[in-house]
């Protein structure tokens, strides 16, 4: 660890995985909810628990990305942080606000949440993603008003690199789209329309640009590859991502009652979304091909790899697959979407943040890898997690393709509840799935903890 302010990253990482945890746990709830329909009712209804799913993987991704930001831009800047002290009174606010707003999810309905937190005079609420609170989305803003103010100055007075400044166009891009939560029409249309401006323009616009950015710097760390290089590669990734990303959104605007000439715009854009995936995928291991030094930290090239490779089939095949109109006609709101959405998110962002922790971790305490002991239990926490969100996905894509044919296509379609007896047996194999993605996830919290001859600091 080059600067002292890095350190302010740790506790964004170890919240983030906490979170993580979390977020797995009500994720195997709902799936056995799926099946077993009365689990935990009425404790943990199946809407509150998707609510705390969602909100959580949100939650814990955004601290991801500012402990990523923390550590990463000191260095990229030359310069410490402008206000460590501001980053950790920040971290705890978020902290705190985001445990409240859990509690009030468990605590009590919906309804009497929205009611005793002012929901009346700005309301914001009831949307999928965008349950939260209007408090808490307001405390969401103040946070990240705070985090830019803090990073945008440490990197205007330090030096200025094309991963600090991708990334800050990331985090500014996800910033202001979020203000879209704030606008609630009461025309459905329009709502669904500004709400996907949140909700797609994040996970496939900005975040991909604070995607390509951690994975460049990780790049950079552990190959020693040249800059220039790396940085041509981040422009290129970049410059796909927007162009397809933001007129892809149109794909969203099928069938809402928007124009139909969305069906073309939204199906020629979004098909080509894969490929700023594809060539992530490429710049991963062509960086790693062409390394200058073999660094000690395995576990976090592993990681780099499998980020690229995982957020090409899961955001780029597994979209691809129902994104065109005439199979998205059939496809839309089945299981199919789920799988899609699992290995897109495991892919893309959850694997680019344990991706970061896995190498910052290390230096933050004091050495350039952890013990070959811990990074083989790390490794086998990576392996049975992406195994595992592979299965998870074949298994809903299954299930998915099932409900089409049983629900939408045959000659005699079926009701809903009935085809969801149907395909009881794929969500049964999804939860075991679920179960080995969590002692993967284990292993790898585990492998922190895991003592050995320690790597010196490189």
């Amino acid at each position: 660890m080059q600067y002292q302010s890095q350190a302010v990253a740790k506790p964004y990482f170890i919240a983030a995985l906490g979170l993580f945890v979390a977020q797995v746990l009500f994720g195997l709830i709902m799936g056995l909810q799926y099946v077993v329909g009365d689990f935990l009712f009425p404790h943990i209804p199946f809407n509150v628990a998707r609510m705390v799913h969602t909100n959580a993987l949100i939650v814990w991704l955004l601290m991801g990305f500012m402990g990523a930001t923390y550590y990463l831009v000191p260095e990229e800047s030359e310069s410490e942080l402008h206000s460590p002290k501001l980053a950790l009174a920040l971290f705890w606010i978020f902290l705190v606000a985001a445990a409240l707003t859990v509690v009030g999810y468990l605590a009590v309905p919906y309804a009497t949440l929205a009611q005793i937190t002012g929901n009346d005079l700005l309301p914001t609420m009831g949307r999928e993603f965008l349950e939260q609170p209007t408090i808490t989305k307001v405390g969401i803003v103040v946070v990240a008003l705070g985090f830019l103010y803090n990073i945008t100055l440490t990197v205007l007075k330090g030096r200025k690199t094309a991963i600090s400044s991708v990334l800050l166009l990331g985090l500014w891009g996800l910033a202001l789209f979020f203000l879209f939560s704030f606008y609630n029409p009461h025309n459905l249309v329009k709502d669904k329309f500004y709400w996907w401006f949140v909700v797609h323009l994040w996970v496939e616009g900005v975040w991909e640009l604070i995607l390509a950015a951690i994975l460049g710097f990780v790049l950079i760390k552990i190959t020693g590859v040249d800059r220039e290089v790396i940085d041509k590669w981040i422009y290129v990734i970049i410059t796909l991502a927007l162009v397809t990303g933001i007129i892809g959104t149109g794909h969203h605007f099928y069938w809402i009652g928007t124009p139909e000439f969305w069906q073309l715009w939204g199906g020629v854009f979004s098909a080509l979304e894969p490929v700023p995936f594809f060539a992530m995928t490429l710049f991963a291991f062509n960086m790693v091909n062409r390394r200058r030094r073999e660094h000690p930290n395995k576990a976090a090239t592993l990681w780099a790899l499998g980020t690229g490779v995982m957020a090409f089939l899961g955001a780029g095949v597994w979209g691809f697959l129902h994104t065109l109109a005439p199979v998205n006609y059939y496809t839309h709101g089945t299981q199919v979407t789920a799988a899609h959405g699992h290995m897109a998110f495991y892919g893309a962002y959850v694997m680019v943040v344990l991706t970061i922790i896995s190498y910052a971790m290390p230096q933050m305490r004091g050495r350039a890898a952890n013990s070959n002991a811990s990074q083989v239990v790390e490794m086998w926490g990576f392996w049975l997690m992406t195994v595992a969100m592979v299965f998870i996905t074949l298994f809903l894509t299954g299930a998915g393709i099932l409900q089409v044919w049983l629900q939408r296509v045959s000659a005699t379609p079926s009701p809903f509840m009935v085809v969801q007896e149907q395909v009881a047996l794929f969500y049964w194999m999804r939860e075991w799935a679920g179960v080995v993605f969590l002692a993967g996830l284990l292993a790898y919290l585990a492998s922190f903890f895991v003592k050995g001859r320690e790597n010196a600091v490189a």
